[in-house]
């Protein structure tokens, strides 16, 4: 398995790197670097950290991404899924949020970057799995050993986004802000973050 990570990651490498040599025998030239794409369309995907949609206390992690169209102003749709996992003396408590959001915003260009702000409206799906703690080691079976539930809360989310040309269509972008999810009737206030990578045709 520890063999297979930097194998996976110098073929990422060797992909993303000139196809071929130039005919002086260098793999880099003066516009290697040059940015070869302003498209109205962005893809772009990552990682994703934040504060769980329902759980009290924890950090869920996951990965993200998402589409968008435009460039003074955005529209696009998002997508991520994170989990966390907290436990206490009577349980372990694991739950799973999949983010689905439509998304509207603006951004300012500036040389290779932009930076921008995104607001999004949809919801979180939310999956919460209980497991008694000692409960198996108890002989405890059905409801009285673990439960599971699903729930869907409406959700706001405010971003602050920064993207960077890195060369050719790729970039990097970096995305962060609050998130208000609708739990039992009320807000329960958090936060996430997206580090990933763009390509925009």
């Amino acid at each position: 398995m520890r063999s297979v990570v930097p194998s996976l990651a110098c073929l990422v490498l060797l992909a993303l790197a000139p196809r071929a040599a130039r005919a002086d025998g260098t793999l880099l030239s003066d516009d290697t670097w040059n940015v070869t794409s302003c498209g109205c369309w962005t893809i772009d995907g990552g990682l994703v950290v934040g504060f769980p949609a329902a759980l009290p206390t924890g950090l869920t992690r996951g990965i993200g991404g998402g589409v968008t169209y435009g460039h003074r102003f955005t529209a696009g749709a998002r997508a991520s899924w994170s989990t966390a996992t907290e436990s206490t003396p009577a349980w372990q408590v694991t739950q799973s949020d999949l983010r689905l959001r439509v998304t509207g915003g603006v951004e300012h260009i500036a040389g290779r970057g932009s930076l921008g702000l995104r607001l999004g409206l949809g919801g979180t799906l939310v999956h919460e799995s209980r497991l008694r703690s000692q409960g198996m080691r108890a002989g405890l079976t059905g409801d009285a050993l673990s439960t599971s539930a699903f729930a869907m809360l409406p959700a706001l989310d405010i971003e602050a986004v920064a993207a960077v040309h890195v060369f050719g269509p790729w970039l990097l972008v970096i995305s962060g802000g609050p998130t208000l999810d609708v739990f039992e009737g009320s807000g329960h206030g958090a936060w996430t973050a997206e580090l990933g990578v763009a390509w925009q045709p």
